[in-house]
């Protein structure tokens, strides 16, 4: 069986070492799913391995992606009810290929109730909001976030509200995003409302950050010593140095959390995202042939994007 993957045999930007290649896919290994292609999403955790930011994980070449959703193919017996049925073939493989081989206790089953490109983006952005929320709850607190028209701060801001967070603010750096914002009840903050900012940094109980750099900076420079600080990403590509008078902060990491789930506990946490990403506001999707990767990524780096870029396989498939 031939399979069509986006491979990368170094480290660099994406668009300039992801190469896509058609080659023999191996046979199935026992345990193991084997599962078809259908939408796989364009993240900044798929994106930044790919530069080398975690050489020390990856062993080259390798096929990036880390999320999507597809239709198995081969089962073994003990898995046999999956046959022809959508899951998230999730802690395997990289996703950004036709084919992709993971482990059947792993797999994420897709209720039928869930549309194909939400289940696509089902798993590190809507699992990384749930675990945070259970690590540093909200409720009774002000919470901060950063990034906000992300895809993992807008879950944030809504599970923390159902939470019991008493206010959420989320920092935007494009006025696109002010208005959806709102209307998820997120109260919006404009990034180059640097008083605005420090403000709503000493009020906050609580910031959840993905950008790092300066404005992470600002913001532990500007909350009291009872505030807790999540950092969760460096879309600023920026890291920053601690002080001592800053308040906790602590390093989420979403692979880092993968031992502590047994099979059974990875399904049933899958059991309570479900219901709450279908009762969620998301951004849009877009989708885009798997052979106009290159587009994909460059939809994806567009400044004040409110969609998610999906990769589209059904194209490849027979």
């Amino acid at each position: 069986m031939d399979n069509t993957a986006l491979c990368y045999r170094q480290f660099g930007e994406p668009e300039s070492v992801l190469q896509q290649e058609t080659a023999a896919k191996a046979p199935l290994q026992p345990g193991m799913l084997r599962v078809q292609m259908l939408l796989s999403p364009v993240n900044a955790s798929d994106l930044i391995p790919i530069t080398g930011a975690y050489r020390h994980r990856i062993t080259l070449p390798a096929i990036a992606g880390y999320e999507g959703v597809g239709r198995v193919i081969t089962a073994p017996d003990d898995a046999a009810s999956l046959l022809g049925q959508r899951v998230l073939p999730l802690r395997g493989e990289g996703t950004w290929q036709q084919i992709v081989d993971c482990p059947a206790g792993l797999a994420i089953p897709v209720p039928d109730t869930i549309e194909t490109p939400l289940a696509a983006r089902a798993f590190i952005n809507p699992l990384a909001a749930w675990l945070m929320l259970n690590l540093y709850p909200v409720q009774g607190k002000r919470v901060l976030l950063t990034a906000a028209g992300s895809d993992c701060a807008i879950l944030l801001g809504q599970w923390a509200q159902r939470r019991g967070a008493t206010e959420v603010y989320g920092i935007h750096r494009s006025a696109v995003h002010a208005d959806r914002l709102r209307a998820m009840g997120i109260v919006p903050i404009a990034q180059q409302e640097s008083d605005t900012v420090r403000t709503v940094a000493a009020a906050s109980d609580i910031v959840f950050d993905a950008t790092g750099g300066e404005l992470a900076l600002t913001l532990l420079s500007a909350m009291r010593s009872s505030g807790q600080f999540i950092c969760y990403g460096l879309l600023s590509g920026q890291p920053f140095a601690l002080q001592r008078h800053f308040p906790p902060m602590h390093w989420f990491h979403i692979r880092n959390t993968f031992d502590s789930f047994s099979p059974q506990a990875w399904q049933a946490a899958f059991t309570e995202i479900w219901p709450l990403l279908a009762e969620s506001q998301y951004s849009d999707a877009r989708l885009l042939p798997f052979n106009a990767w290159q587009s994909a990524l460059a939809d994806y780096r567009q400044a004040g994007r409110t969609h998610k870029p999906l990769l589209d396989f059904t194209g490849l498939n027979p």
